[in-house]
């Protein structure tokens, strides 16, 4: 059993909570992935590892604890985990939400009446007060002999609480033993927490000046061992014999030199009775103890709360704690430090550039309304246009999740103009940010402006903004509809994010950008590197991201499985996050997946779901929903719904980016309802995008338009033979089955069936269940059946797309403790996801899977 509690007083502390739980087990960092282990020293301040990813902490708390429960079961319990600091609390919930094997209990107790306690993922049980009967016999039991006013007063005052009825009832015994009155009857009972604390602080006032001097000192640092509450304790006058009388009446317990208060609130009590004076008194003290280099920040801590009035000496002690916490990875530690930094600075111009840097800390602990607030402080602090610009930036960021995207890319305008001529390489990463907005709005003037804006930049010629800039204006161009401009730029920036040097952001553009020019297989070599890249690092927040673009290249590339093995991870993880808008992002993709493999019931029912969130706000994600949906109707041969539902896609705000595609669909809807000449100006953009773009895939697409549009044999052949060489399994079915069909209609039996045949086994493989009951319809109009050999199916589909992922891993040679360092999943669960898809892979032992093809 592992036991841990939160203190209020301590919320400061970067994984003080963590530290404390996990101490006597630290002898075994070095079971723990080396990534894991030197992210749980650096969190502890064990080492002097540079800055530490807070979600290897998290990842390194569930190893650490399911190391511990391979020996034996293992229950870890938190009292008041309310209080906890954000750092600990986050490593453990994160760890919580990811035992699925384990024989690991994490149990945490909260108040109802404390700050929140956000638990995604984790069951909740409110525990009621104790029933009348037994709330009285408890009562009766340990308080035996009350007055029956004064018991009446106590069961109606804890209602039901069993704390309150042994707190309340032995107070108000003791004082009816005493003579002393009976309580007063409030006007509205005060809440339960409060009134046992209200007891607790009636115990301690009682008790002689000195032994609550003593008491105060030992509330005011719950980490100072028994010699330093002795040696503050002397300096604000009180001695250790002024412990007896606080042991006396039950409060407090001193073992083996360690002192304890009898309950949290007892320690709150003694804090809380105590004047502003006296505690000043007590924190100053504990300053001028705390000088060892392993204690600088309670130093700090202590030195803050003993400063009512600006102090730039004690500013600059709490900046450095922030940096400290910055390099253990407690983000909510840095930002609470810098902020009160902030408030005690003398200088304006550093009181905002502390609140600046508290604003981001909070951004990235979680907390976007606390960040929001003092980055929009930061505004009225200074004038200095760089710091403006980051505030302004970092609501922006805010925004594309609280507001629209279009919010965030106008907010990145405003903070780019601001620093454009003095720090024109800060200027390119605000209007990436821009334009990236701009173009999940699918807000064409913001695009254009920020391309506009890019490209005025003075950049050095070698400069590695330079490429970064030189993209993004090309994305301006390709997405205003002149794909001539911004092929070459696009493809030099694909080739760099293949590369090592890249950063995470331009990776990601990368891959929208190969998703744009119809390089799907480049989008996953491109991802691919980032995956590996921000697993090792521990950046779990850029993962969704990342799996966006790889489902939607997996997606249109055929491969449905992997496509959603993608989307499951990002789901998860954004959830996680509180990531609602990339949440929907990503369920837009679900929609197009359950379109196209015939799950017509899931895809309207998730588009209903999710196209209200999107609509307006997510112009990218609305589009992919209507694609989806247009091609679940043109399977089915509703082709007049298809056409009403891909035309809205293609002449949308988002018609120029990757869904330019959907416009192959939109001719086809159109030709089968017999009025081609209703696309003639989407085929033309869609011609010159597919020349320009000049990839097999584009091509092959192009081809097959004009062969329907056309009603021409030679292009039809030109698209089967570029599908043949270049791979897109979906989109080759999808062209063998038109070809079929224009056989059909021609009296060419066999060429026809055989196209259809292929086709038939394309869609079967693929599991696109609607198109494949296409297919068996023209066969059926041939007056055929089909004459399928059996279809190899994919040994992976009938398991859970977590299951998929460890698989393909345990193929690739990985060990069960390399896969869930990667996956953050404990040793065991990736055990036990092998252990359920041995039996649907048809295999029994883990060397078989290499041979199955699974990579």
């Amino acid at each position: 059993m592992l036991r841990g509690v939160g203190i209020e007083s301590e919320a400061e502390l970067a994984f003080g909570a963590l530290h404390l739980l996990l101490y006597p087990y630290l002898d075994r960092l070095d079971l723990l992935p080396a990534p894991q282990a030197a992210a749980l020293r650096g969190a502890f301040g064990l080492s002097d590892a540079a800055a530490t990813n807070p979600f290897l902490i998290g990842a390194a708390t569930l190893t650490l604890l399911a190391e511990l429960a391979a020996e034996k079961p293992l229950l870890c319990v938190v009292d008041d985990a309310q209080w906890l600091d954000r750092g600990s609390s986050d490593a453990l919930l994160f760890a919580a939400r990811r035992f699925q094997a384990d024989p690991v209990a994490l149990l945490f107790a909260v108040r109802d009446t404390a700050v929140p306690f956000p638990t995604p993922g984790l069951e909740e049980l409110r525990l009621p007060g104790l029933p009348p009967d037994a709330a009285a016999r408890l009562l009766d039991r340990n308080s035996p002999g009350l007055t029956a006013p004064v018991r009446a007063w106590v069961l109606e005052e804890a209602n039901g609480n069993p704390l309150a009825l042994l707190e309340l009832g032995a107070a108000r015994l003791a004082a009816q033993r005493a003579g002393r009155a009976e309580p007063a009857h409030q006007v509205g009972p005060l809440p339960v927490t409060r009134r046992v604390q209200e007891t607790f602080r009636e115990q301690i006032v009682s008790l002689p000046g000195r032994c609550q001097s003593i008491l105060l000192v030992a509330a005011a640092d719950r980490f100072a061992g028994m010699d330093t509450v002795l040696s503050v304790a002397r300096a604000v006058g009180a001695d250790t014999s002024d412990l007896d009388a606080a042991e006396r009446a039950g409060l407090i317990s001193v073992t083996d030199g360690e002192l304890a208060f009898r309950h949290p609130l007892v320690r709150a009590a003694a804090y809380q009775c105590a004047t502003h004076h006296q505690r000043i008194a007590v924190h100053r003290a504990f300053a001028e103890a705390l000088t060892a280099p392993d204690v600088l920040d309670r130093r700090a801590w202590h030195l803050a709360a003993a400063t009512t009035e600006p102090d730039e000496t004690v500013a600059a002690e709490l900046e450095r704690t922030a940096l400290r916490a910055e390099r253990r990875g407690g983000a909510m530690a840095v930002s609470a430090a810098y902020d009160r930094a902030g408030r005690l600075s003398v200088d304006p111009e550093r009181k905002a550039r502390r609140i600046a840097k508290a604003a981001l800390a909070a951004y990235d602990a979680g907390k976007p309304d606390r960040a929001a607030r003092l980055a929009t402080e930061v505004g009225s602090l200074t004038k200095d246009p760089a710091l403006v610009a980051e505030a302004t930036l970092l609501r922006g960021q805010i925004e594309y999740e609280r507001t629209s995207p279009v919010a965030d890319a106008a907010l990145a305008s405003e903070a780019a103009r601001l620093v454009m001529d003095s720090d024109p390489e800060r200027a390119v990463v605000m209007l990436t940010e821009m334009i990236c907005a701009g173009r999940d709005a699918g807000a064409l003037p913001l695009i254009a402006e920020g391309g506009r804006l890019m490209a005025g930049l003075r950049l050095p010629p070698e400069s590695g903004a330079r490429a970064a800039a030189e993209a993004q204006v090309a994305w301006a161009d390709l997405l205003a509809g002149r794909p001539e401009n911004a092929v070459g730029p696009l493809r030099v920036m694909i080739n760099v994010a293949r590369g090592r040097d890249a950063d995470y952001v331009h990776r990601v553009v990368a891959g929208f950008s190969a998703l744009m020019l119809a390089e799907d297989d480049a989008a996953v070599a491109v991802i691919d590197v980032l995956l590996a890249e921000v697993r090792a690092s521990g950046a779990l927040t850029w993962i969704p991201y990342a799996q966006e673009i790889a489902a939607v290249a997996q997606a249109l590339r055929g491969d449905f499985l992997a496509a959603q093995t993608c989307l499951a991870e990002a789901v998860s993880l954004s959830t996680e996050f509180g990531m609602d808008m990339e949440i929907a992002v990503l369920r837009a993709t679900s929609v197009w997946l359950a379109a196209v493999t015939g799950d017509e019931p899931r895809c309207r029912e998730l588009a209903a779901e999710v196209l209200p969130v999107l609509d307006g706000r997510h112009a990218v994600g609305a589009a992919l929903i209507s694609w989806g949906l247009g091609l679940l109707d043109l399977a089915a041969g509703r082709y007049r719904e298809a056409f009403d539902a891909l035309h809205a896609v293609c002449v949308g705000p988002a018609k120029y980016d990757f869904l330019i595609r959907a416009v192959a669909d939109l001719v086809e809807a159109a030709v089968r309802d017999g009025d081609p000449g209703r696309v003639a100006d989407q085929f033309a953009t869609f011609k010159r995008w597919a020349e320009h773009v000049d990839t097999p895939l584009a091509t092959a697409l192009l081809r097959r338009c004009q062969a329907m549009i056309e009603d021409s044999e030679e292009h039809y052949r030109a698209a089967l033979d570029l599908h043949d060489k270049h791979g897109g399994r979906f989109d080759q079915a999808r062209t063998q089955l038109l070809y079929g069909e224009w056989l059909r209609r021609r009296r060419r039996r066999g060429e026809a069936r055989a196209e259809l045949d292929d086709a038939l086994a394309g869609f079967k493989r693929l599991g696109a269940c609607t198109w494949e009951a296409r297919a068996t319809s023209e066969l059926a109009a041939l007056g055929e059946r089909p004459t399928l050999e059996p279809v190899a199916d994919d040994p992976l589909k009938n398991l859970t797309p977590q299951e998929v992922q460890v698989v393909r891993l345990a193929a690739a040679g990985l060990s069960n403790k390399e896969i869930g360092a990667q996956l953050f999943l404990s040793p065991r669960t990736i055990g036990h996801h092998l252990y359920r898809a041995y039996p649907k892979l048809g295999v029994t032992r883990r060397i078989e899977l290499a041979q199955l093809g699974l990579g």
